[in-house]
């Protein structure tokens, strides 16, 4: 969590801090060739060292310069009882400690300082309790750092499952699309290209059957345009700004001018989902409803009805056409068993953890109702 500029802030402390001990000592009572000299010396290369070895910032070095800080601590306060040197000693430990280690080694380096300082320090210093107060702080800003990690690890993880899950919507909107420009406007297109090739031979043999035929290419040209338009509109975002209901009744409205079928729509008082990917894909599931209606129902009327019912939302529609190619009340659990019903609707109403109930009559027609919690 501390930047790397932080850590070699840290280091170059340390280092500035050991060269000035060194040069302090000549200074001190008793100056001279000694065991303190030689440790001074091997502690100013150790922290000059540390400048150019980053892996000490990481285990198990870390816990190894944590040592070697926490004797040059002990041996500066056992050197001369209360000074600068000490005193920096004693708040660099406890500032190491607590940026860069875990709240149990902060507590043990805490524990352990002040051990060294009560021991070596007169009865009665007030020095101590500023040296507890210190320690107090070094572990209260390490748990928080232990805090505000665990919270940025729970978050990159979401982040990570968020970002893998709207791939995954991506990935089956693209085939979703895919499937539907197969089977609806690219079967248009090769149809018409068919027909195209018939009116060719036509033209060389009878021109009035040419003519009859070019007619109905005509009307078929009129009925593609008219399925372009309706599945361009199906890949466009809710309208913003509008509440569900508004958007469901100006997608309901623009399928009666573009199909002439007859459409109903109507709503109950509601409140919109809170999340908002509920409200875009039941608008996606409204509109691949009607869809298929216009594609294989042959239906002259259709009737949407939004409500909300106890805690969950609501939605029936309601047709007059063919039905599917089976008879019955099926609960989405029986479709998926069964293999039957619209696959792409029935996986987007089990993504959102909601119930789907598809009655069909054939010969006259079928309903389709969906309660999603909200």
């Amino acid at each position: 969590m501390i930047p790397w500029a932080g850590r070699y802030g840290l280091r170059v402390a340390r280092a500035v801090l050991a060269l000035a001990c060194l040069a302090w000592y000549p200074f001190t009572p008793n100056a001279g060739i000694s065991s303190s000299l030689v440790f001074l010396i091997a502690y100013a290369i150790f922290a000059v060292g540390t400048l150019f070895e980053t892996r000490f910032d990481a285990a198990p070095r870390a816990v190894i310069a944590l040592v070697i800080d926490g004797t040059f601590f002990a041996f500066c306060k056992w050197l001369v009882p209360f000074d600068w040197a000490s005193a920096l000693a004693y708040g660099y430990l406890l500032t190491s400690a607590a940026a860069l280690h875990p709240p149990v080694r902060v507590i043990a380096t805490a524990v352990s300082a002040i051990s060294v300082v009560v021991a070596l320090t007169a009865p009665g210093g007030g020095l101590i309790w500023v040296a507890l107060a210190a320690a107090g702080m070094a572990v209260a800003f390490s748990l928080h750092k232990a805090y505000l990690e665990r919270r940025m690890s729970n978050t990159l993880r979401q982040n990570v499952i968020i970002r893998s899950q709207a791939e995954g919507a991506r990935e089956a909107e693209r085939e979703r699309i895919a499937a539907d420009f197969h089977d609806g406007p690219l079967q248009n297109f090769v149809s018409f290209q068919m027909r195209l090739e018939v009116v060719k031979k036509l033209m060389a043999r009878d021109v009035n059957l040419a003519a009859d035929e070019l007619r109905q290419v005509q009307e078929l040209c009129r009925n593609q345009v008219t399925e372009l338009r309706s599945f361009v509109r199906s890949m466009r975002p809710v309208d913003e700004g509008m509440s569900l209901s508004a958007s469901l009744s100006k997608m309901v409205e623009q399928f009666q001018r573009d199909t002439g079928i007859s459409a109903e729509f109507s709503s109950a008082e509601f409140n919109d989902p809170a999340a908002t990917e509920v409200s875009l894909e039941l608008l996606q599931i409204v509109r691949e409803t009607l869809n298929n209606i216009h594609k294989h129902s042959g239906a002259s009327r259709v009737a949407i009805t939004v409500g909300k019912r106890g805690e969950k939302l609501e939605v029936k529609t309601e047709d007059n056409g063919g039905g599917f190619p089976f008879s019955g009340l099926f609960t989405l659990d029986e479709l998926e068993l069964l293999h039957m019903g619209p696959a792409s609707i029935k996986r987007r109403v089990k993504m959102l953890g909601g119930e789907m109930q598809l009655e069909s009559r054939p010969g006259q027609g079928s309903s389709l109702e969906i309660r999603l919690p909200v």
